[in-house]
């Protein structure tokens, strides 16, 4: 008996989830465009195909790393390898209180701001919110021989 089957069509799904990529295997299918001819796509898809990828700056990325610990939503030893001399001692010791550790709200980074004291060196203060209250968060990154940026002080300011 040979039995054939027909299907209908089914409707395709608009959106699919992003494919993993695994830089380790080669070959594969290309990366996927837009679906849309380079005309029609916004200007800000337009960039040339060898344009670099704007890097968030440190100060933003120290900030928030440091609010995630201060908080307690993420483990000390998270910083283990972002910070130098007797940064992750005063950092560990500042997260045993969890100074920016609040009941309601999750506490956010307002503002920033930072001064460079020489080269290779940032002075940065945060602003941290957290519903109706303001604190503050103070630290200084340096830049290594490796050209990776390291936190070597921590300081808070609370109410």
């Amino acid at each position: 008996m040979n039995k054939v089957m027909s299907r209908t069509a089914q409707p395709r799904p608009r959106h699919r989830p992003p494919t993993r990529r695994d830089s380790r295997r080669p070959g594969g299918a290309p990366p996927r465009t837009a679906g849309r001819p380079a005309a029609t796509r916004p200007v800000a898809a337009r960039t040339p195909a060898g344009a670099a990828v704007r890097q968030p700056r440190p100060t933003d990325l120290f900030a928030e790393r440091l609010l995630a610990v201060l908080s307690g939503q993420r483990p000390v030893h998270w910083m283990l390898r972002h910070t130098a001399g007797r940064a992750y001692d005063d950092l560990a010791r500042l997260a045993e209180r969890s100074p920016l550790r609040t009941l309601g709200s999750r506490p956010v980074v307002q503002d920033i701001g930072y001064y460079v004291p020489s080269r290779g060196a940032l002075e940065v203060f945060a602003r941290i919110a957290a519903g109706d209250q303001l604190r503050a968060m103070a630290f200084r990154l340096e830049l290594g021989k490796d050209l990776r940026w390291r936190c070597t002080a921590v300081e808070t300011g609370t109410r």
